[in-house]
């Protein structure tokens, strides 16, 4: 039981599901009302915050290691495809956008990215619209840059480039 718990070592980035990106940094035991509890401290320096997983509830909140390479090809394949935009009312839209967001899944993530991306020739997005499609790049970048041993800017320049040559093979 044990083993099967302890997944992660220290120095592992991992995905938190509602935060993203970050890294383990220490594994602690403490005593909380009589019972010892191991834990997983994880550090998000994008957001500079540290949050601590007991190591039996890391599963189950959905944390996991980085994506496999397959995933992260499929999600950046994905990016290519055509934008799916629902004709729902946006806070709906909105809404579902925000749970794919904090699903932790990757493909789900550029599926969010691509449906809310705007080539140089397309309307303007709206401040909420702008707002979550930042929060979904971002997310996507720093998985990605972690995998690729970059830095989000980076991440975050290749991501666009995918879109904008999509945007333009589909404009064709």
């Amino acid at each position: 039981m044990a083993a099967k718990a302890l997944s992660f070592d220290v120095g592992d980035y991992v995905v938190y599901p509602k935060h993203g990106v970050g890294r383990v940094i220490e594994l602690q035991s403490q005593e909380i009302a009589g019972a010892k509890l191991e834990l997983y401290v994880l550090r998000f320096e994008k957001e500079r915050m540290t949050l601590r997983v007991p190591t039996n509830k890391a599963e189950s909140v959905g944390m996991r290691k980085l994506s496999s390479s397959i995933t992260l090809k499929e999600a950046l394949e994905t990016l290519k495809g055509k934008p799916k935009v629902k004709r729902t009312m946006w806070s709906r839209r909105a809404q579902e956008y925000e749970a794919k967001i904090n699903s932790g899944d990757l493909v789900s993530i550029a599926e969010v990215v691509r449906d809310l991306f705007r080539a140089e020739d397309q309307p303007e997005q709206s401040y909420s619209e702008r707002q979550i499609f930042e929060a979904a790049t971002s997310r996507l970048a720093r998985e990605l840059a972690a995998m690729e041993e970059t830095d989000e800017p980076r991440a975050q320049q290749k991501i666009i480039e995918i879109l904008r040559e999509a945007a333009v093979a589909l404009a064709k």
